[in-house]
């Protein structure tokens, strides 16, 4: 007779999440344990590309996440005035990737990942504060006892408790020079005709569409760690970019001003491994990427689908670790890398380097940045 494998999973934000789907459906049984006192998301849209729509298919929540979600027409970058620099076409997307570009809520996401999982394998209010192994097993302790399971998986995020347990020497995570503001406007009277990325001076503000006639909306701004507007986050907002070409300052009206969100962005020096033992790190607790590929959520799902099937083909546990590290690390800080300079590019200030970047992106072809996405966006399980 063969023995039920067991998880504990550190953090119940989106990767979390997917990994218990993923380990339950290959008949494993899964303890989430999230700090928070329930299981939510409080953050704005998400975009899922193609990659992550294959992810959530091999969960067996694709159609139903596609069905939350509002597929773009299309996209691209414009300058602070609203001039064209580089479009995309959601339709090519489908045709090259098999899948559409689809912008979600966050909470969502999260709530359709927590619908799937049976309500005793959640604990929220419970914090994780240590880790050891004890022979073929690993322990994780918490504030209200301990639990015992074949495999840990921290999936807690950039300040990763896990990643700090197991692995004392890690650098911490960098800033990367800039701040980012996101929120969702209320119902507009009429559809955005497509999404933008606007990119100025140090600023950048994109824009999306959602469901509900919603739009979500992103901006940055290249300032010193931990500021925060004098006069709140909307007032700042305004005053950078309440000048920029429409719909920008239309949008910024729509946006209710106690709902902007606003973080420094960080991303995670690459680690040596992935797994320490019976632990492994997933999503931003392996890997913190900067937002400029829109793939920071996408990834984390990826890394949730090649750990369980590593996991459950392998002849034991370390080897089925030892698969996922080898699959998911050199692709994860693949993207991590090209996520940041994308970022530093978006951010140049220097009005020659602007410029530059600019004309850049007005002379490549389309057809070249799709192929250029091609080894993240191609992705399957």
């Amino acid at each position: 007779m063969t023995t039920e494998r067991t998880a504990v999973i550190v953090g119940g934000g989106i990767g979390g999440l997917a990994v218990a789907v993923a380990l339950r459906r290959r008949g494993w049984r899964v303890e989430v344990c999230e700090r928070a006192t329930e299981f939510t998301e409080i953050g704005a849209g998400l975009s899922l590309w193609p990659n992550a729509l294959r992810a959530l298919a091999a969960l067996g929540l694709g159609d139903r996440v596609r069905e939350l979600g509002a597929v773009e027409a299309g996209g691209g970058v414009r300058d602070r005035a609203g001039r064209w620099l580089a479009r995309t076409d959601n339709a090519e997307i489908e045709r090259r990737f098999g899948m559409p570009l689809v912008v979600v809520h966050r909470a969502d996401l999260v709530r359709t990942l927590v619908e799937a999982l049976p309500g005793k394998t959640l604990r929220p209010a419970t914090t994780v504060t240590g880790i050891h192994e004890d022979g073929d097993t690993v322990v994780a302790e918490h504030d209200r006892g301990s639990l015992r399971a074949d495999v840990v998986v921290g999936a807690d995020g950039l300040r990763s408790t896990a990643r700090s347990l197991g692995w004392p020497g890690a650098r911490p995570p960098r800033y990367a020079g800039y701040t980012a503001w996101r929120m969702i406007t209320e119902p507009l009277p009429a559809p955005l005709a497509s999404g933008a990325a606007n990119w100025g001076r140090g600023e950048r503000f994109g824009y999306t569409s959602m469901p509900g006639d919603r739009v979500y909306c992103f901006a940055t701004a290249t300032v010193p760690a931990g500021g925060a507007g004098p006069d709140g986050e909307w007032a700042e907002l305004r005053r950078r970019f309440g000048k920029w070409a429409e719909p920008i300052p239309t949008l910024l009206d729509a946006v209710p001003e106690a709902d902007v969100l606003r973080h420094d962005i960080y991303d995670l020096p690459p680690l040596p491994g992935y797994v320490g033992g019976r632990v492994a790190l997933l999503g931003d607790a392996a890997h913190a990427m900067t937002p400029n590929l829109g793939q920071g959520a996408c990834q984390a799902l990826e890394d949730a689908v090649v750990l369980a099937s590593c996991l459950d083909r392998a002849p034991d546990i370390a080897s089925g670790l030892a698969c996922y590290d080898r699959r998911r690390r050199s692709r994860t800080q693949d993207v991590v890398r090209r996520s940041a300079r994308l970022g530093a590019v978006g951010q140049w200030s220097w009005p020659p380097a602007a410029g530059a970047r600019d004309l850049a992106a007005r002379l490549t072809p389309s057809s070249a940045t799709l192929r250029s996405m091609t080894p993240i966006l191609g992705w399957k399980p």
